[in-house]
Parts: structure tokens; sequence; C-alpha cells
């Protein structure tokens, strides 16, 4: 497997892999990185479908993608996707499945169709003092010595940031500006979580900086994320003969470890409480996604809380990991990621509005009509001074395709589960869907005569808890996660977001595509390139753009500089006089 760039290779077919036809593949998980890796199995691996075999212990496909209407509870999804226009191997998988909606279409026209006819952008991104705009105007309110914190982590090596936290490495300078605000709430960042992982996190989306306010850098799916997303990859498999096995819990992969190989063996699963066991040989692949950031999810309903479920199982996620991983020290640490759910885990509820009164308090925050079909909060609406540190969307309407024309289905989150509201004097994960509406409720402005009331009978919300939900930003080093193809690995892959790649960032869709397009590609050894990381962070545009930006549009001149700095700059100055450098400064607003 390779990194390639430029459209020599993405738009050329691979050869078919030698040997193929006496192949197989089982994929352990239906989540993105799975479907994706059955994808590119098929695609450019040109394997016969009916030899691929995706298993499940759910009964419905998509992991964290989710998006389904449960009976008497209502419309749930557990949380939502931010996207760009750089998820270089989601846009090269996503081209060629067919869209379920228009015929003759691909899902990527569909959703670049959508997005240039109805951009994203915020018009307001965070409130106070019960739905007022907290008027940030677009900046970042960073002092100088924040800006320079964040360039020194920019610049910092990885092996410098391994095992800290986000607090070793920034102090007020940065936690109290509102880019932290921005920040945290886009990206679900804790002040505990990996300062490394906040260095990737910068260095992977420096071309984000400048829409942080606004969000207009993002762009959405016209529905949830399971019908947009998740549905056409099952159809397009489907139509391919990939066989889905659901109600199936993958217990262990039992390995031989050898001097200068490592194989795997056996899947040992459980099916209808029988334990079964499938024998591998050399031709048959596995692909394994390992730990999982919505393992042990609970949800509530309108009158119950979502239970706090921390307990790791067999048949789990974590679980196998740990079984994994006690096998050979290649296949990482669990326990680093699933060891501590108080610091992994934050609450979401899905909205449903049910009658007239509460779209108007959307309306009047959004600025938008939030029935026009087009965007409507733009991303989450931040509420600055709530105690859960609640944020809240409403994306493009309807978000499901059989959802009334009557009626609003939004997301809420709260980053601190554990502490009590504002309104109502409980944590987050004590409250029913009914008590985080009328928090909510609260903190749009709504009277507070008619909170009880309108949470009650003018809305139908669903909690639920995810005590691991973060648990990829826990602190770490290199090797806690295992490679997506370890070093000897005969026929065995990992995928997902605990499985290892260069220079990509976790909690996206870009990642689990990557991890199940480069997985397929070193196990069958595809000769096409897989594209690269965008690299906006060596381009000298963008790092020149994302300065200013953080330093709220300064030029170079205005920041607080000592004399010798001045007289220093004054020399440059003078050097770089009518040549192409000085244009470019000049063009970007650096002088």
């Amino acid at each position: 497997m390779y990194y390639s760039s430029g459209n020599y290779e993405a738009f050329a077919r691979p050869e078919k892999p030698e040997g193929i036809d006496q192949k197989s593949a089982y994929i352990v998980g239906s989540g993105l990185a799975a479907l994706t890796a059955a994808c590119f199995l098929v695609r450019d691996g040109q394997m016969n479908g009916e030899r691929i075999h995706i298993l499940e212990k759910e009964f419905l496909a998509g992991g964290a993608c989710d998006g389904y209407k449960y009976d008497n509870t209502g419309y749930v999804m557990r949380g939502g996707r931010e996207m760009d226009n750089h998820f270089e191997c989601m846009w090269d998988l996503f081209r060629s499945i067919p869209s379920i909606e228009t015929e003759g279409v691909s899902i990527l026209d569909e959703y670049y169709w959508l997005n240039k006819h109805d951009p994203n952008y915020s018009l307001m991104r965070a409130t106070v003092n019960r739905g007022e705009d907290t008027r940030t105007d677009g900046n970042f309110s960073l002092p100088e010595e924040g800006a320079m914190e964040i360039m020194k982590l920019f610049f910092t090596p990885d092996e410098a940031l391994y095992d800290k936290r986000i607090i070793d490495v920034f102090n007020e300078n940065v936690l109290n500006s509102d880019f932290w605000l921005y920040w945290r709430t886009m990206f679900a960042f804790e002040n505990w979580h990996s300062a490394l992982e906040m260095k990737l996190y910068i260095k992977r989306f420096l071309h984000h900086i400048k829409g942080l306010p606004d969000f207009s850098t993002l762009r959405f799916t016209k529905y949830n994320q399971y019908e947009s997303l998740i549905l056409p990859i099952i159809k397009y498999l489907e139509s391919h003969n990939v066989q889905f096995h659901y109600g199936v819990n993958v217990l262990n992969v039992e390995f031989d470890i050898q001097k200068d190989k490592k194989i795997a063996k056996r899947i040992v699963t459980l099916r209808k409480n029988r334990k079964e066991d499938i024998n591998l040989t050399k031709n048959d692949l596995i692909f394994i996604t390992n730990g999982g950031c919505v393992e042990n999810s609970t949800f509530g309903d309108q009158n119950h809380p979502a239970a706090f479920n921390a307990e790791i199982k067999d048949g789990g996620g974590w679980d196998m990991w740990r079984k994994i991983a006690a096998q050979d020290p290649s296949f990482g640490h669990p326990d680093k990621f699933c060891g501590d759910p108080n610091q992994t885990n934050w609450m979401s509820a899905t909205v449903t509005t049910l009658d007239n009164r509460i779209p108007p308090y959307v309306q009047k925050i959004c600025r938008r009509d939030p029935f026009s079909g087009k965007v409507v909060t733009g991303g989450i609406v931040t509420v600055k001074d709530s105690n859960w540190l609640l944020s809240w969307t409403f994306n493009r309407q309807p978000q499901f395709r059989d959802q009334p024309k009557d009626q609003l289905v939004g997301w809420i989150y709260g980053l601190f589960s554990d502490k009590p509201g504002n309104y109502i004097k409980k944590t987050m994960r004590e409250c029913t869907g009914k008590e985080i509406c009328m928090e909510w409720l609260y903190h749009l402005g709504v009277p507070e005569a008619q909170i009880d009331d309108m949470a009650d009978c003018s809305a139908t919300t669903v909690p639920c808890m995810m005590p691991y939900i973060t648990a990829f930003f826990m602190p770490r080093r290199s090797g806690d996660r295992p490679a997506i193809v370890p070093e000897g690995s005969v026929n065995f892959a990992f995928l997902g977001q605990f499985a290892e790649t260069v220079r990509d960032t976790i909690f996206t869709t870009e990642y689990s595509v990557r991890t199940g397009m480069e997985a397929v590609y070193t196990l069958l050894n595809i000769d096409r390139g897989v594209p690269e990381v965008w690299s906006s962070t060596y381009d000298i545009r963008e790092l020149l753009n994302a300065t200013v930006k953080l330093n709220d549009g300064k030029k170079l001149t205005e920041l607080n500089l000592g004399n010798n700095d001045k007289l220093a700059l004054m020399e440059v100055f003078k050097k770089i006089a009518g040549t192409d450098i000085e244009k470019l400064l000049k063009e970007y607003n650096i002088i």
C-alpha cells in the first residue's frame, strides 16, 4: 500500500489482484469502517460479494452512524457527522455508491449538488442569557500568549506529547477563549483529553480555522447519517451479494503468533446463545473493528433517564479487543481508552417537535425558517453559560424520509453529564427526556411558566448515554492503538477509530473510510494509491491564513512585539520588498 495525490491515481482502476477468486473475507462489525472495507473489497479488490461475510452483533448495520425510529419511543440519532471537501478517501468511495433517491447519480454527486445549492454556515454560533447572541463577531478572543501556546503545540514533536493532557500544554489564555469554546464543542474535546490528539487535529484541520466561528467550511448530508450514508452502502453491497450475518457476537479472534509472521486462525462467535467457531485459512482475510465509541449506549425516553452502564461484557468490542490484545503487544492497549468511563462519556438527546409552539424559538436563534428544507442552524448552537455545556442543532428538515412535514427533529448534546443543570437542578445523566427538553427550552428563552407543559406536550425527547463516546481522545502514546495491518500480519487488519494510521485524526467519517481502504489495499496488494491526507498543514497559504485568524485579523505589525523584534522585522521587510514574498504576505494580511 502506498499514498498518492493528484488525479492520475484517483481516476485509475486497479488491475484484479492475483488469487482474489480463491480468497474470502470476514468483517467484524458493520460500522462505517467495516462497510467501506467491504465496498473496497468489491470495487477495487474485485472479490466476489458472496465470499464477503459481515458479522454484526446487533440487528441493524451502521454502528455509530445511526438514525432510526423506534416504536413507542420516536426518532433517535446518537450523534451527527460534520464533513468537509477534503475527506479524500470518503469521496473516492462515494463517487461509486449509487444514490437511492436519484437514478443515475452517485452519493457524491447528490451531496455535492446539495451543498453547492445550499451552502452551510451558522448565523448564531453561541448564546448566553437564555437565547441572546454571544456577539463574538467571529473572533477567537485569544491573547497573544494563547496564540503562541497553540503555535508551540503545532510544532511540538508527537513523542513529547505522549500521555499528556490538553491542560498540560494550554493554560487559561487558551481555555477561557472563544477559540476553545468553538473547538471543544465542535470536536467534543475535554480539558483532560489528549494533547497529542489536539495537536493532530490542529494540523489536520488547519484549513478549518477560518470557519470555526460560523461553520462555513463544513458540509452536511440531506438526511440523517444512516439514511444518507449507511443505507446506500448496504444497498450497494447487497446488490453484489455480500453476506450480512446479524445477531452474531464475535467473542474473540485467535492468532498463531510466530517469530516472523502472525496469522488469524479462528473466529470465536456466539450466535443464538450457541458458540460457533469459524476456522480460517491463509486465503481467509479478517477485518476487525476493535473497541467502539458507542459500546454500552443506553436509551431512555420521555419519562425515563438513560442508564449509565459502563460494564464491559463478553461479546462487546472492548472485551473482544482485550482478548485479542492479550495475545500480542502489537495489538494495542484497550484499557488506555476504556479504563475510565467518567472521562469518556457525554450524553445526547433527540428532540422531535409535535406542534407549532417550539419552532418559533428555534427560528429566532437560527434566523432561518426551519421548515424551508434548507440549512437551519448550520451546525451546533452552543449555550455558553450552560452548566452542561449544552449544544443543539437542527439540520435540514426533514431529517428522516418518513418524518411528518409539520415536525422538526433535532439533536442536543452536553459535554458535562455530571453537572446539575441551570434550570433542572439534576445532572444530565439523571434526567428524563422531558427534563432534558425543559433545560433546553429554558436556554432557548421560553417563559418559565410554559416550559413544563411545552416539554410534555409539544415535544418528544429521547436521551442517550454513551460511556465511551470520546474514548479515543484519552491520552495515549505510540502502540496504544494497533497499526491497521500490524507488522508480520498475513491475513488480518484492524479497522475504525482505534486502529492507527498516519496524519489522519479520529472521530471523523474519513478516518473510518481511510482505515477500511488502507486495510483492503494492503492485504490484497492493490496497485493503486490511497489518497494521502489533505496537506493543508504544509501549505504556506493556509498557515498564513490560520495565523491571522487566530489573532482576530491582526497584522504582524499590530502584534505586541519588543523593540528588538520590531527592528528585526523592519530589516526583513526591506529584504522582501518588491518580491513575490511581499505580495504573498500582503495577500494574506500578514503585513
